[in-house]
């Protein structure tokens, strides 16, 4: 790599890092964690608003022991329930409640504030646009790697 493209590695790192962290404070004033973000928002698009864990642990790319962990802190909370999967005796399925949802709804509206003062609003259209390329182009070229990976093509 060159100079300037590590530069500019370490700004993306740098850089997302530090969205990340003032967006999780400011979430944490909803009373929700950016991990408790993350599993509320994956059950409110899923069908049913419910998913097997183990899609869940697909779904966030989380660890499974990690997602358990987790997930008996929000069943405690009251966020999320656990029940016995129909299909399957060793799994479960994981449910957004009534709480869960209330929780979510009032926490997004602050958390996409937030979003749009720390990310949207410092970049113009045409730097959004070219964003929106340079992510494509990144997702396209992994996809390809992890393709060809899969395929026994090695790295």
């Amino acid at each position: 790599m060159t100079s300037a493209e590590l530069a500019t590695w370490r700004s993306l790192l740098d850089t997302t890092g530090e969205l990340r962290r003032v967006l999780g404070a400011e979430l944490q004033e909803t009373n929700l964690s950016p991990a408790d973000y993350q599993v509320l928002l994956a059950l409110t698009e899923a069908d049913g608003k419910r998913m097997r864990s183990s899609e869940l642990a697909r779904t966030i790319d989380w660890e499974r022991s990690r997602l358990s962990h987790h997930l008996g802190r929000m069943e405690r909370r009251r966020l999320i329930r656990r029940d016995d999967c129909a299909t399957d005796s060793r799994g479960a399925e994981i449910a957004l409640t009534a709480e869960g949802a209330r929780v979510f709804r009032r926490a997004t509206a602050p958390h996409m504030r937030s979003i749009k003062r720390h990310f949207a609003d410092a970049l113009t259209p045409e730097q959004f646009a070219a964003l929106g390329d340079i992510l494509r182009s990144l997702e396209n070229h992994l996809h390809s790697y992890l393709m060809a990976r899969s395929e026994g093509g090695g790295g």
